[in-house]
């Protein structure tokens, strides 16, 4: 599984703080880490930047290629501020998250990507926002944003297409979706555009105790529709440990069995079965009660850990 750090985010205080302080350190020290712990790219989420934009993407590129030799994602609605970033990279060829069907930012983002040589994340989105089901989110990829690609002589092998992961926490219907969209996706076009994911997207507005839990059965799922790349928490020990048991087939422990079982039933394209789980085993049942909630067969709940599991 390729990770691409997500921990240089806006949405934190103490990124925020940080940039308004220029601390350096605390990005390099966050960039070291989130690389130490596995992450293959780090994604750099620090907003429109509407008044700092030129001086602020060049700072942080310069900061944190200082210390990591990995690709740099620029995640942001400003696109002259991407520019900006871009222009400063010295290392690993950098990635441009993202771009949408929407006319205007799909006329000129790809172009951007082009002329740095940047791989360019494209959401399965237009103008009237994200379709629920995954035949539209694959026609928006075949009909819009493959085909400016090609248009522009972009390397598709530079083309990420991220199918849009929403939260179960009131977006419940799109999660079966999604894990369709991941793999129709991969037979679409050939040869196949790379796909990607922002994992930890299911779980917002989820209860902090209960987030890591579905991000990880949904990372077993989606790698079981063929998913290999993802924007996700480098830092989640038990996440890379679900990874790692997947990828090396550890048959190990029951617990391990039990994700390459919802894995494997993924792959065949079939539906994890309640006959994998051992009913006495808590773990195993808050991660059968994880993938119901994930295939919308029961209506999501912040409490729905103490229901009743559904056979």
């Amino acid at each position: 599984m390729y990770i691409i750090g997500e921990n240089i985010h806006i949405i934190s205080q103490k990124v925020k703080d940080a940039l308004r302080d220029k601390d350096a350190k605390f990005f390099q020290d966050l960039a070291v880490r989130q690389v130490e712990a596995g992450a293959q790219a780090l994604d750099l989420n620090m907003g429109p930047r509407k008044k700092d934009w030129e001086e602020l993407f060049p700072w942080m590129v310069k900061t944190v290629e200082a210390v990591v030799d990995v690709p740099l994602s620029f995640d942001s609605t400003n696109i002259l501020g991407i520019e900006a970033g871009l222009k400063k990279v010295t290392k690993a060829q950098p990635i441009i998250n993202s771009t949408s069907a929407e006319e205007e930012r799909l006329e000129k983002v790809p172009l951007l990507a082009k002329q740095y040589n940047a791989r360019l994340v494209a959401l399965t989105m237009g103008k009237s926002g994200i379709p629920v089901g995954a035949d539209e989110r694959v026609n928006i990829a075949l009909e819009k944003l493959i085909p400016r690609a090609l248009e522009i002589d972009f390397p598709i092998s530079d083309l990420i297409i991220d199918p849009l992961v929403l939260t179960v926490s009131g977006c419940q219907e799109y999660c079966p979706e999604l894990i369709e969209a991941v793999r129709t996706i991969q037979f679409a076009w050939d040869p196949a555009p790379p796909i990607s994911v922002g994992l930890s997207n299911v779980s917002n507005a989820v209860p902090h105790e209960n987030r890591p839990l579905i991000n990880r059965v949904y990372c077993a799922m989606l790698m079981g529709a063929g998913l290999r790349m993802m924007i996700a928490d480098p830092f989640d020990e038990k996440q890379n440990e679900v990874i790692r048991i997947i990828e090396e087939r550890d048959e190990g422990t029951a617990v391990g069995r039990l994700y390459l079982n919802i894995h494997d039933r993924v792959a065949a394209m079939e539906e994890p079965v309640y006959e994998d789980v051992d009913p006495n085993d808590p773990e195993q049942v808050a991660i059968w009660k994880t993938v119901q909630i994930l295939l919308n067969k029961v209506i999501y709940a912040d409490s729905y850990l103490q229901q009743e599991a559904v056979m």
